[in-house]
């Protein structure tokens, strides 16, 4: 059975990290993801049955996936292959492939394990097709991405996505212990440094270990280690984000959640959680105005003000210093008023008018800058508002053959209270001047 650690030319005898050497030997053992390998999960359900179907194991950094494939080869049976799509091209697909085939006529299946799946182009994602498809190979694929983005269409057809969940504080408190029992003594850390420990490796399995290793090779210092002794020689990973891939999507729908929502502790939260993951603060901005206008809108008219402020503070100071104006306005928006009114109102405004675009504006509210056109009677029946009673004439400005329509509903929030006062007035004076 062949792994990557084989194909590597890593010799049993070689010494090897203490994540590998704790690696499970059954899937019983895997922490985290009861909900695929528990009495009744799917990958469960599907080895019991017996009939294993290709799938793809999408989850973040550290939770299992390569492990739970070497697993499932050994249980089912069939010959391990690995392949990672960051080191191999069209060539090992394609002896991967032949090996595949030379063994299915010895009676003898494949399961080939494709590690970071997502970095296959399309192309060489439709290669595995074929193979797939005909049973040649089981394949089992992992990535950290989303497959509904980064695998094509035809492939997740043949495959079932089971999702992995990043490990909880239980489970990562297990795989200390896990660790603790392996080296015969405890973590040489004071139980906030434990903590912190935990904290550091951020649901990731491996992570935690490869800081447990560092820990235990610094038990030559007197006594127990300290939060401080820690910081000094463990170096904290960057946040798991990519800003073009689908956590960047994830973080700022839950900003613009938390805004809507009138959160503002969570709503800081998720913009620092996004800046610290390195996200351009003018996006954020961006965003900021936008959340504004579509969740605010006449509730609050100073919101749009202040988010347009921010957005121009930050371009003047930049970083760190304008960074402090955009979470003054997050904080603004999240306390605001809400009001989607104005966003409801502009979209059946645009359907009003993509289904009526064709129709004039009534002639009486036309200009007639000449004799010929007020012949025609550009601008005959106007009336000027501002010499109207109430300073209103109540006069039709729709299109000659539409009905009145009523896009805007202020919901009364904020400053939108006394708006929708104003149009119920405007719309009793309207009707009593016959002209609704």
């Amino acid at each position: 059975m062949t792994d990557l650690f084989d194909s590597a030319g890593l010799s049993n005898d070689a010494p090897r990290p203490l994540a590998d050497r704790l690696r499970p030997k059954t899937l019983q053992e895997v922490l985290g993801q009861g909900h695929l390998i528990g009495p009744d999960g799917a990958l469960s359900r599907m080895l019991m049955s017996k009939r294993l179907s290709s799938i793809i194991l999408w989850g973040p950094p550290g939770t299992g996936k390569t492990t739970i494939a070497r697993l499932i080869a050994a249980q089912t049976d069939l010959e391990f292959e690995a392949l990672s799509a960051i080191f191999s091209g069209v060539k090992d697909l394609r002896a991967a492939f032949d090996r595949a085939e030379s063994r299915r006529k010895m009676g003898k299946g494949t399961l080939l394990f494709v590690d970071e799946i997502h970095r296959f182009n399309r192309a060489q994602q439709d290669g595995f097709l074929p193979f797939v498809e005909s049973g040649i190979v089981t394949l089992v694929g992992a990535t950290t991405e989303n497959p509904s983005f980064e695998l094509n269409g035809a492939l997740l057809s043949r495959c079932q996505v089971l999702v992995l969940n990043r490990l909880d504080e239980e489970g990562l408190e297990k795989l200390l212990q896990r660790a603790e029992t392996l080296e015969k003594r405890r973590l040489p850390v004071t139980k906030l440094a434990r903590q912190m420990i935990l904290n550091m490796a951020d649901g990731d399995g491996r992570y935690l270990l490869n800081l447990a290793e560092q820990a235990f090779a610094m038990m030559g210092e007197p006594g127990l280690l300290s939060p401080e002794d820690l910081a000094k020689s463990l170096s904290k990973r960057a946040a798991a984000y990519d800003k073009d891939r689908e956590e960047h999507y994830n973080l700022i729908s839950a900003l613009h959640k938390s805004v809507r929502g009138s959160d503002p502790d969570a709503a800081l939260y998720w913009f620092a959680r996004m800046l610290e993951g390195g996200e351009d603060p003018l996006f954020l901005a961006r965003r900021l105005i936008r959340m504004a206008s579509e969740d605010i809108g006449l509730a609050d008219p100073t919101a749009l003000m202040i988010a347009g402020e921010a957005a121009r503070t930050y371009e003047r100071l930049g970083s760190p210093e304008g960074e402090l104006a955009l979470a003054h306005c997050v904080i603004h928006l999240s306390t605001a008023p809400k009001s989607n009114a104005a966003y409801v109102a502009y979209k059946a405004a645009r359907k009003a008018a993509a289904e009526t675009g064709s129709l004039m504006p009534p002639k009486l509210i036309l200009n007639a800058p000449t004799s010929m056109m007020k012949d025609h009677g550009y601008g005959s029946g106007y009336q000027y508002d501002h010499d109207a009673q109430d300073g209103f004439s109540g006069q039709n400005y729709f299109p000659d053959g539409m009905n009145r329509a009523a896009f805007y509903a202020p919901k009364g929030e904020g400053r939108e209270g006394p708006i929708a006062e104003r149009l119920a007035r405007l719309a009793q004076l309207r009707k009593a001047r016959g002209d609704e």
